[in-house]
C-alpha cells in the first residue's frame, strides 16, 4: 500500500482529467505490464478529508471495516497512464462521467475535478492483464472512455511490437487524441458518441461486430462497461472462432449501477 500525494492535475480534453501522484513510496512500485492498474483510496469530496482514514496495509478491507462511514475513503481502480521516474511520480487518467444516476457525477469525477496538490491518497498496485502469446500477427484493442488510459498506454509501450486495430469509444469528438504513439501499421477507429443518452460501450461493440478485421492470428484486449467487455469476448469466440485464451477482458463498471 503506497502513501502518496497529488502533485498536480491537467485536463487534456472535456471528459478526462490527468492526476499526477508522487512521493517516496513510488520507489516500491514496480512496472509489471502495459495496462498496469491499482486501487486508489481517496476522501469523498463531501467528507472532511482530515478525518478520512487512508489504509496503510494490503489488508485494507479489514482496516476499513473498523472505520465509521464518514471515515471510510472511496475506492476506485485506475490504470497507470504514464510513469514519471525522474519525479518519483506517475499519472492516472480519470474519465469524467456520471455513475450514480442521471446528472449526478460520481465521487471519482468530483474528486478529480476538485482535488488540489498536496492532497493525500493511498494506492495499491493490482498488476496487469495484457499478455499476448508468442506468434500473434496483430492485436485487437477495444474499449470505451474508461479504458482509454489503458489502451493508449498499451499502444505507446508496444510501439515497436504488434500492430493494432483499435476501436475506442469516447463521449465526444473533442476527446479524440491525435498525438498518440502506436505500432507501425496500426489503425485507431475513434468512435465519438453522438447520442448523450446512449449506453457506454454499445457503439464500440457494434463497430467490432461489423468490422472486417485483418488476417492472421491475433490477441484481443477489451475493457470498459461490463456489457462491452463480455459482448466483445462472446462475439470473438462465437462468431470469429478466437480461442478464449487469446482474449483478455475486464468490466470496469456496470452502467446505471453505483460503485463503492
Amino acid at each position: 500500500m503506497l502513501s502518496l500525494t497529488v502533485q498536480g492535475t491537467q485536463q487534456p480534453s472535456p471528459h478526462f482529467m490527468t492526476v499526477t501522484l508522487g512521493g517516496e513510496d513510488v520507489q516500491h512500485l514496480q512496472r509489471s505490464g502495459f495496462d498496469q492498474a491499482g486501487r486508489l483510496f481517496f476522501a469523498d469530496p463531501d467528507d472532511d478529508a482530515a478525518k478520512v482514514f487512508l489504509p496503510t496495509s494490503e489488508r485494507w478491507i479489514l482496516q476499513l471495516t473498523l472505520q465509521g462511514g464518514k471515515q471510510r475513503p472511496r475506492v476506485r481502480t485506475y490504470s497507470i497512464r504514464r510513469f514519471r521516474p525522474e519525479a518519483s511520480a506517475f499519472d492516472i487518467e480519470i474519465s469524467l462521467h456520471a455513475d450514480e444516476g442521471p446528472g449526478a457525477a460520481g465521487p471519482g469525477t468530483r474528486w478529480a475535478q476538485a482535488v488540489e496538490p498536496g492532497t493525500r491518497v493511498a494506492f495499491l498496485d493490482e498488476g496487469h492483464s495484457y499478455a499476448p502469446a508468442p506468434g500473434m500477427a496483430w492485436q485487437l484493442l477495444v474499449g470505451d472512455e474508461s479504458a482509454l488510459p489503458a489502451i493508449v498506454a498499451i499502444l505507446e509501450q508496444s510501439a515497436a511490437e504488434l500492430p493494432a486495430e483499435v476501436f475506442l469509444e469516447v463521449p465526444s469528438s473533442e476527446d479524440i487524441r491525435n498525438d498518440i504513439t502506436a505500432p507501425p501499421g496500426s489503425i485507431v477507429h475513434w468512435l465519438p458518441r453522438t447520442d448523450a443518452g446512449a449506453k457506454p460501450g454499445a457503439l464500440a461493440l457494434d463497430a467490432v461486430k461489423q468490422a472486417r478485421l485483418p488476417d492472421g492470428p491475433f490477441y484481443a484486449w477489451t475493457a470498459g462497461e461490463s456489457s462491452l467487455a463480455t459482448g466483445v469476448r462472446r462475439h470473438l469466440v462465437g462468431e470469429r472462432g478466437v480461442a478464449k485464451s487469446d482474449i483478455s477482458f475486464r468490466g470496469y463498471f456496470s452502467d446505471g449501477r453505483a460503485s463503492l
